[in-house]
């Protein structure tokens, strides 16, 4: 982990990402690149009067002022900070900075626990997080330290999940944590029995593994939602971290045919990271 991008809109929970992200970047000597972006509507941009331009240049260097303000910060001495201010809102470009700066993880601030809809509907966050080539670390406090020992990957063990399951299992190893991964079988028409997922299983850990050397890390429970399963799992086990594939752009909802993050964003207190599929 060399290079993390953290976007800031100046809130109380981008100040928790930053922290968390200079926790990180001192752990791994790694590089900072901090994003700001900067509202501005295409009427004042492209606009010829003198007045509108010299209006875009103050609030472009007031904006400028701002975030070098908010980054004069104790906890940020000693690691590389690069300032990066794009001139639109659009969050689809946080992975075109991730890509064009060969970054490696992603790491946002979200209110969770304030409602859904400030978190992964229609929500910064969940932009990012759908067109986010690379992982995202999502924070909803301040994070004492980011020393994740012990991490719960959901996995349906389908094919599809084996691309984001070997992202996690990387970066779970480059962490030295250990990664339990949880199957939630439901009360409904989906259900499971035993033997049907322990095929799945094999059948996965053959795919992604060629062997089953991880079968011991496997667990299945039963539960009402598979929020609800994913949570007391995590609790149980004392774990640090919910890891989560994504489909992208295709949203969260659609991984577990439900809606895997409402539940999760709102009422976990752990950070959550997503892997893409």
């Amino acid at each position: 982990m060399k290079k993390i991008i953290v976007p800031i809109d100046f809130s109380e929970h981008s100040e928790y990402a930053l922290k968390a992200a200079a926790k990180l970047a001192k752990k791994n000597n790694a590089e900072l690149l901090v994003l700001h972006m900067l509202e501005m509507s295409d009427i004042m941009l492209t606009a010829t009067d003198e007045f509108q331009n010299q209006k875009v240049i103050y609030f472009f260097k007031l904006a400028e002022q701002r975030f070098e303000n908010f980054l004069k910060k104790d906890y940020l001495e000693g690691i590389t900070v690069i300032p990066i201010v794009k001139h639109f809102k659009v969050f689809s470009e946080v992975n075109d900075v991730a890509i064009k700066n060969k970054a490696d993880i992603i790491v946002m601030g979200s209110h969770g626990s304030s409602g859904m809809k400030e978190f992964f509907v229609g929500s910064n966050t969940e932009r990012v997080v759908r067109h986010s080539e690379i992982p995202v670390l999502v924070v909803k406090k301040e994070l004492p330290e980011v020393d994740f020992e012990v991490v719960v990957y959901a996995c349906d063990f389908s094919e599809d999940s084996i691309e984001s399951y070997l992202k996690a299992k990387k970066m779970t190893e480059s962490m030295k944590a250990k990664m339990y991964l949880v199957h939630v079988n439901l009360p409904n028409d989906r259900f499971k029995s035993s033997l049907e997922i322990e095929q799945s299983v094999v059948e996965f850990l053959n795919k992604a593994e060629d062997n089953l050397d991880k079968m011991d890390t496997i667990h299945y429970i039963s539960d009402y939602t598979v929020e609800e399963g994913i949570l007391n799992f995590s609790n149980k086990v004392g774990a640090d971290l919910i890891a989560i594939p994504t489909h992208g752009r295709k949203g969260l909802a659609h991984f577990f045919e439900g809606s895997i993050s409402e539940d999760l964003a709102n009422h976990a207190t752990l950070p959550v990271m997503t892997f893409k599929i």
